[in-house]
């Protein structure tokens, strides 16, 4: 039988994987794919609690839903940075975004 623990060492693994991506990528594409890894390894989390805890109350897949919403936008802001990042320099390295800051 499948319990508890299993769901939570799979979001663990997959979330481990994202932060690996995240963090060794200079490329933009691989790091918003390493933090999407990450979201999902938060979906399974609130899933499987949501299952196992209390699966009368459907909170779980509300904050589910919320969270692929968010993932969605910072998707869609990051390839902006990246696309006019690209258009002015001509490079879509993660080391030339250093005009966010001023």
């Amino acid at each position: 039988m499948i319990g508890l623990t299993h769901y939570l060492f799979l979001a663990l693994l997959l979330f481990c994987i994202g932060l690996f991506i995240a963090l060794s990528r200079r490329n933009p594409i691989g790091v918003l794919m390493g933090v999407e890894l990450m979201l999902n390894a938060v979906n399974i989390n609130l899933v499987a609690f949501n299952r196992f805890l209390n699966p009368e109350v459907a909170v779980g897949y509300v904050f589910v839903l919320l969270i692929m919403v968010v993932a969605a936008a910072e998707v869609a802001v990051g390839l902006a940075i990246v696309m006019k990042n690209y258009r002015e320099r001509g490079r879509s390295d993660l080391s030339d975004i250093d005009w966010l800051k001023w």
